[in-house]
C-alpha cells in the first residue's frame, strides 16, 4: 500500500505530516529522508509481516507453558499430624517435611481442641513438638494449619488420649554410664512393663538412667531438662504397677526419702523400709507405755515431819499423808523415797510441824553451851526412840507408818500396805 504525505512541519524528533482530506500525522523525523523539509511530499509503503506476527504468537505460548508448569500444576501440600509418643501428662506429636511446592512459607501453628496453641519455630527444620502439662487420661484434638503465599492449607484432626498412671508403655529411657549387667536388666525391665529404650536424647525421651553424671548424653539430658535418675526407679515403677516419683530416685537423693508403696522394688528399698518399720513400732511401743511424772526436785523438798510424843497431828501432817497413800496406791512405785533429814535439823525440823509450815527449816547455829557433835547425837537418839514407842504415836500416825513403809520397799518393787514396823 503506497501513501503519500505532504511533510508539514520539521522538528528535532517529530515531523508533521498532511494527508490529502488534511489529516495531521505526526511521524518521527529520523525516519524520513535528510534533506526533507516543509512543503516536501513524501511516500510510504504499509504492509503486514505475517512472520514477525507468528514468531510473536509462538513465544507468547511458550511463555504461558512455562508459567502453567511452575506455577499451575504442582501445589503446597497439606502437613501430615502424627501422634509419636504418649505419657500421663505430655504428647510428642511429629509430622512430615513440609511441601511448599513453588510457594513461599508464612507460618505453620498447632491447635489444640479447635483453639490455637502457638506458633512452630523454624517450620522448615522442626518436625515434631511436645506438650505438655494435660491431664491424666484425658482426650485431646490437634491439627496443624500451614499459611503460604499459594494459600492456607490444614491438616486432618488427631485425637488421641494421656495414658493412665497404671500404663507404662510410655517410658521411653535414655542409658548414661552403666555397667553391662545393668544395662542389660534394665532393657529386660523396661520389656515387662512396656517401655522402650532408645539410643541418644530425644525429645521423646521421659528419663535419663544412670549410675555416674558425666557424658555427653547426660549433658543434652540437663539441658532438655529430662528427670536424671538411676536404674532403681524403673524397679519401683515395675514392682508398684504405677509410676513412681522421681524425687528420691535422683543421683543425689537420700534412700531413705524415697516414696515407696505397699511392696518395694528392691533389695536395699526392703531393707530401708524394713529398718523404718522397725523405728516406727519401737516409738509406738514407747508411746504406749504411761508416761512417768518427772521427778520431784529435791531441792526444794521438806524433811518428812517427826511427830513429838503425845502431841497433836498438825493439818500440814494430815494432808502429806494423804498425799502419800493416794501416790502410792496410783502405782508409782517406782520413785526414790525422800532423803532422810540431815543429823544437826532432825531437832529443829519438829518446829515448822508444830506451826504448820510447808517451807524446810533453816539450819540452826552451832550452840556454844556444847559441842555441835554431842548435841547431834543426843536429838538424833531421842527422835528415833520418840518414832519407835507406839505409846508415844498418835493415832493417826499407824497409816502414815504403813505409807513410809510401802514407800521404803517400791523401790525394791514390794509393796505390802499391811506391814507395821515395830
Amino acid at each position: 500500500m503506497l501513501v503519500s504525505l505532504t511533510v508539514g512541519k520539521v522538528d528535532a524528533g517529530v515531523a508533521v505530516l498532511l494527508t490529502q482530506d488534511n489529516r495531521l500525522i505526526e511521524f518521527p523525523s529520523v525516519l524520513l529522508p535528510n534533506n526533507i523539509s516543509s512543503g516536501s511530499i513524501v511516500d510510504i509503503t504499509v504492509s503486514r509481516n505475517h512472520a514477525a506476527e507468528a514468531a510473536s504468537a509462538t513465544a507468547f505460548q511458550s511463555l504461558q507453558k512455562r508459567i502453567l508448569n511452575t506455577y499451575g500444576v504442582k501445589a503446597p501440600s497439606p502437613p501430615i499430624l502424627r501422634l509419636r509418643n504418649a505419657t500421663q501428662t505430655s504428647l510428642v506429636l511429629e509430622w512430615d517435611p513440609i511441601d511448599l511446592a513453588t510457594a513461599s512459607l508464612k507460618s505453620l501453628s498447632l491447635y489444640r481442641n479447635g483453639s490455637k496453641a502457638g506458633s512452630i519455630p523454624r517450620p522448615l527444620e522442626t518436625r515434631s513438638t511436645k506438650i505438655s502439662g494435660l491431664a491424666i487420661h484425658s482426650e485431646y484434638s490437634f491439627h496443624l494449619v500451614l499459611r503460604t503465599t499459594a494459600g492456607t492449607y490444614q491438616s486432618e484432626k488427631l485425637t488421641c488420649r494421656t495414658h493412665k498412671m497404671t500404663d507404662l508403655s510410655g517410658i521411653t529411657v535414655t542409658t548414661g554410664v552403666l555397667d553391662p549387667q545393668q544395662k542389660e536388666a534394665l532393657g529386660a525391665a523396661l520389656d515387662r512393663i512396656g517401655g522402650k529404650m532408645i539410643d541418644s536424647v530425644r525429645i521423646d525421651t521421659t528419663h535419663f538412667v544412670c549410675t555416674e553424671g558425666r557424658g555427653a548424653q547426660w549433658e543434652k539430658a540437663v539441658e532438655m531438662n529430662i528427670p536424671v535418675v538411676v536404674p532403681e526407679w524403673v524397679d519401683a515403677c515395675e514392682t508398684e504397677g504405677t509410676i513412681a516419683g522421681v524425687r528420691g530416685y535422683y543421683l543425689n537423693a537420700d534412700p531413705k526419702a524415697r516414696q515407696l508403696g505397699v511392696i518395694h522394688g528392691s533389695s536395699h528399698q526392703r531393707t530401708t523400709s524394713t529398718l523404718s518399720t522397725a523405728t516406727s513400732a519401737n516409738q509406738g511401743r514407747l508411746s504406749a507405755q504411761p508416761q512417768r511424772s518427772p521427778a520431784p526436785e529435791q531441792v526444794p523438798e521438806e524433811p518428812p515431819l517427826t511427830p513429838f510424843p503425845g502431841g497433836e497431828t498438825s493439818g500440814q501432817l494430815q494432808a502429806q499423808t494423804q498425799t502419800q497413800e493416794v501416790e502410792s496406791q496410783d502405782g508409782e512405785d517406782d520413785l526414790p523415797p525422800p532423803p532422810p533429814p540431815p543429823k544437826d535439823e532432825a531437832e529443829d525440823s519438829n518446829e515448822p510441824a508444830r506451826n504448820g509450815e510447808a517451807e524446810a527449816a533453816p539450819i540452826p547455829e552451832a550452840k556454844d553451851e556444847e559441842p555441835e557433835a554431842e548435841a547431834t547425837e543426843e536429838s538424833h537418839e531421842e527422835t528415833e526412840k520418840e518414832q519407835t514407842l507406839p505409846q508415844n504415836r498418835p493415832e493417826d500416825d499407824s497409816e502414815s507408818a504403813n505409807v513410809g513403809g510401802a514407800k521404803g520397799k517400791g523401790k525394791e518393787g514390794e509393796g505390802d500396805f499391811n506391814e507395821v514396823p515395830l
